[in-house]
């Protein structure tokens, strides 16, 4: 028996699906988990209809970077708690990383995460099986039975693969599977135990530094293992000008190659440290005002593929430890859309398609799934957003369990009003 209407009519909303070079007023029926009709005037009954005039209906987003802590720390944040924070966010699919408790790095564990997310019932769940067994970087997981498992790539992330040896054996798996390699890219030898970025301002705080080597050094060596092997290759959470130019460069060779950015890493600067305030703990950590420059100009020039959220929980008493003790890590998918709108949008760094098209189509493409695009026949995965409704980020308000957001306070425009899956209305804004 179904529990959702069979039609839901969109009217008058402004669509725009980047994959389709679609952007127009014009009205969107959808019936039995599928778009059936996009045209102006439909006069068509339906169990459910939505006015979106003045707002945009677009794919429902995707984010390829999120850790919803099960199994292991459900305190911190469930599979349940974080499908509904998705939704509020606009999300229709995510992908949850494998750096749980006991790793991600077998199938029965990759068929757990599935099995939850279907009875969360809010944002499809996909996930990324560990590259390496306990992500100990020495002894290669079972990618295979992952893979059929429907582990949509490969991570250790959290943990660079420091041995280059392994990485290459991964990479020749992932390129027999037709699976992605995803890397945090960060060389433990040069990182150290550094809790912020290198330079003047770690000296004053007196805290030890990761020097923008440490990222560099390691995406450099993987894109040489992708050139070799021609592997799909994703870099994730991109912090520095020097990644920018190496990502240039190897894109630039035609090679298969794609990176993610984060809304901290595009509007926050190591001085937010200042006063040790350990919500801004993050790795790769927060880094400058040119290194930010340097990532919007890569957004600009259609270098980022991704818009990825790195949602990362953790519990109010690990984050109130002495800022070298405490865990890195934010959340923000609640609020993500109108970061990125602040920091992209509003700075004159591209439009609406171009932010839409890192958030739905280009991520799906990454991790090869059919999602991200709003053609007639496509499944309903669809977001209605008021692109310029103002609202104040309260973190205590949020769906996740936990509460360690940076952003609090802050005032943003940008709103998600409904977001359906499967054509199903899995969150509506209140007010």
């Amino acid at each position: 028996m179904k529990t959702i209407p069979q039609k839901t009519l969109i009217k008058n909303g402004r669509l725009i699906d980047p994959k389709n070079n679609v952007d127009q007023v014009t009205d969107l029926l959808i019936d039995d988990f599928q778009v059936t009709k996009i045209a102006k005037n439909i006069t068509e009954s339906a169990d459910h209809t939505i006015d979106a005039s003045g707002k945009i209906v677009a794919p429902g987003l995707i984010d390829i970077h999120v850790h919803f802590r099960e199994p292991g720390d459900e305190e911190e944040e469930t599979i349940a708690s974080g499908s509904a924070a998705a939704v509020a966010g606009g999300y229709t699919s995510v992908v949850c990383m494998p750096n749980t408790n006991p790793p991600i790095d077998e199938a029965t564990a990759v068929e757990y995460v599935h099995r939850m997310g279907r009875q969360a019932r809010k944002t499809f769940i996909h996930v990324m099986g560990a590259i390496t067994k306990d992500r100990a970087g020495q002894e290669l997981s079972e990618m295979g039975l992952m893979s059929q498992a429907g582990a949509v790539g490969f991570t250790d992330d959290g943990c660079g693969v420091q041995d280059t040896a392994v990485m290459l054996r991964a990479m020749k798996y992932a390129s027999m599977l037709n699976q992605v390699v995803s890397q945090h890219c960060e060389d433990r030898s040069l990182a150290g135990n550094g809790v912020m970025n290198a330079g003047y301002n770690a000296t004053v705080l007196g805290l030890p530094g990761i020097d923008p080597l440490a990222e560099e050094m390691m995406l450099w060596r993987d894109i040489q293992l992708a050139k070799k092997t021609g592997t799909r290759y994703h870099a994730q959470h991109i912090s520095t000008a020097g990644a920018v130019k190496i990502i240039r460069q190897a894109k630039s060779e035609g090679l298969p190659v794609t990176c993610e950015v984060t809304p901290h890493h595009l509007l926050l600067t190591e001085e937010a440290i200042a006063d040790y305030n350990t919500n801004f703990k993050v790795n790769p950590p927060l880094r400058t005002p040119k290194d930010i420059e340097a990532l919007k100009q890569a957004v600009h020039d259609g270098l980022i593929d991704a818009l990825a959220t790195d949602h990362a929980p953790h519990l109010q008493s690990e984050k109130e430890l002495e800022f070298l003790a405490a865990p890195c890590g934010m959340v923000g998918i609640e609020c993500a859309l109108p970061l990125y709108r602040k920091a992209l949008i509003d700075a004159g760094v591209c439009d609406w398609p171009q932010m839409l098209s890192m958030l739905t189509w280009r991520p799906a493409h990454i991790i090869n799934v059919e999602k991200g695009s709003l053609a007639v026949g496509d499944r309903a995965d669809v977001v209605v957003i008021d692109p310029d409704a103002p609202w104040i980020i309260d973190a205590t308000k949020f769906y996740s369990k936990s509460r360690n957001c940076p952003y609090q306070g802050w005032a943003v425009k940008g709103k998600v009003l409904y977001t359906l899956v499967a054509g199903e209305i899995r969150f509506e804004a209140k007010d």
